[in-house]
């Protein structure tokens, strides 16, 4: 079967639902620590409730490609667009529910530290999480079914422009309904309204836009399928099969090193970004969640991804030269390390800019001067920190995939094996929303001063790690 090519407009329709999705996705990453502060968990609870979202994907990822692989709903439902629907609208009833866990009444107990509305919200984020991830994979597995090799770039390219796109607007929703009068502030263990309207607007978007790829795109039937993939010769298969594996295998391994520093340190950005801007640059006690300076930085968090996503579009734009002069794998360490110095550069800015003694003599007389870096004192300028974020996310997003496409090219069970790729992703942020607590024991020890922003600079130290790991992967030759 002659595998024709799409035009733009087929190529944009597969993805357009990921538009909606990623505006879930964004929502979620951007106000989850802060929902939860402002439900009464404290500072060490944090990272216990990012284990849920990577622990759904692991599970359900895996699922819905091995079934979707083998299942086929007729023409109106079809393969892979059947669960897309089912997840959507799942994460449209979530999404209504999740921001309102403050104000329904809930008895007054405790259970392992968690109140009632705690474990209503705990449990919410698990339905939202697993809803994002039955929906968000069958987009990425309909670019393999239905584009030739030739223009599964330029597939995946218009996907991750979506996807960028729908994290701005996710993330600068709660700022936007703030601005025009929705109040940002609420009684105590109540989520503010901001928050609240950004997760409905989202929902909304979510359910149109999975519609529209739902009702326009039209997937290959089970015999098209077959002959598009070659999957009728049998010939030299279990020869094929074997080498593949061998492939697979190291593919997975030596990339899955590399993913597990850099997924570990973007769960912390996630949980501790909120903390650290608000002490940094609101001037938050670090104590108080309904304080207007904690609930304003949580505004702010929304504004940096929306600017990491921006680098991670600039620096997506330049990654092909950067490939092109030192070779993926030299692309890849390099971007791991400018993303190292954003995290770091984090704890040097807004209250925490470095001061310096400076001795001034005048007419004989010495005086002795704190001066400060008066620039650094801005909460803008951590835009650059993010902007320098960005690079490292384009990267991820870009590279590893490539590798592992490149490993499994040809493979029947192409659904299946993204998706156990997946749990390169969601292992590495489960061993570190767990190890969350022990670490930031430690941040008070030795960064008192702002202990999340000192999370911040671990999550820089990991970056750097898996910038040299980048070197053991051995590319398809």
């Amino acid at each position: 079967m002659q595998k024709r090519n799409l035009s733009f407009a087929q190529l944009f329709n597969l993805s357009f639902g990921f538009f909606g999705v990623q505006i879930a996705y964004a929502l979620q990453s951007a106000n989850i620590s802060r929902i939860f502060a402002t439900l009464g968990a404290d500072p060490h609870q944090l990272s216990f409730f990012w284990f849920l979202p990577p622990l759904m994907g692991m599970i359900v990822q895996p699922i819905i490609g091995i079934l979707s692989d083998k299942t086929w709903f007729g023409k109106i439902f079809g393969r892979r667009k059947f669960y897309l629907l089912v997840g959507a609208l799942i994460a449209v009833v979530v999404m209504v529910l999740l921001p309102n866990a403050g104000d329904f009444t809930f008895e007054q107990r405790v259970m392992l530290g968690l109140n009632s509305a705690m474990w209503f919200g705990l449990f919410s984020l698990m339905f939202l999480d697993t809803s994002i991830n039955i929906a968000m994979q069958p987009f990425k597995m309909m670019v393999g079914d239905m584009v030739n090799e030739e223009q599964k770039g330029k597939a995946y390219a218009i996907q991750s422009a979506l996807c960028n796109a729908g994290s701005v607007v996710g993330y600068l929703f709660p700022i936007f309904f703030t601005w025009i009068g929705i109040a940002n502030e609420a009684p105590e263990g109540v989520i503010p309204d901001s928050v609240k309207w950004s997760f409905y607007c989202g929902a909304a978007i979510l359910i149109l836009c999975s519609l529209y790829t739902f009702a326009v795109v039209r997937e290959m039937d089970p015999k098209e399928y077959a002959e598009f993939h070659g999957l009728n010769k049998k010939k030299e298969e279990t020869e094929e099969n074997t080498a593949n594996t061998g492939r697979i295998v190291r593919a997975f391994i030596t990339v899955g090193l590399v993913q597990f520093f850099c997924w570990a340190a973007f769960l912390y950005m996630w949980t501790y970004s909120n903390g650290a801007l608000a002490i940094n640059c609101f001037g938050w006690d670090g104590i108080n969640a309904k304080d207007i300076a904690f609930q304003d930085a949580g505004n702010w968090v929304g504004v940096v991804f929306c600017v990491q996503a921006v680098g991670s579009l600039i620096w997506a734009a330049f990654l092909p030269k950067l490939e092109h002069w030192l070779g993926n794998k030299g692309a890849y360490a390099v971007s791991l390390v400018v993303g190292a110095l954003g995290f770091i550069s984090i704890y040097f800015v807004g209250d925490l800019a470095p001061q310096y003694d400076a001795t001034i003599v005048t007419d004989g007389v010495a005086t002795t001067s704190t001066i400060t870096l008066v620039l650094l004192k801005s909460k803008y300028v951590v835009w650059g920190s993010y902007l320098l974020i960005g690079a490292a996310w384009a990267a991820m997003l870009a590279l590893p995939f490539t590798i592992i496409t490149n490993a499994i090219s040809g493979s029947k069970y192409m659904g299946a094996l993204l998706g156990l790729f997946n749990c390169t992703i969601c292992i590495p942020q489960i061993v570190a929303s767990f190890s969350g607590k022990p670490l930031l024991n430690y941040a008070y020890t030795y960064t008192p001063a702002n202990p999340q922003a000192g999370m911040l600079i671990l999550a820089g130290i990991l970056l750097l790690c898996g910038a040299a790991c980048v070197f053991l992967i051995k590319e398809k030759e």
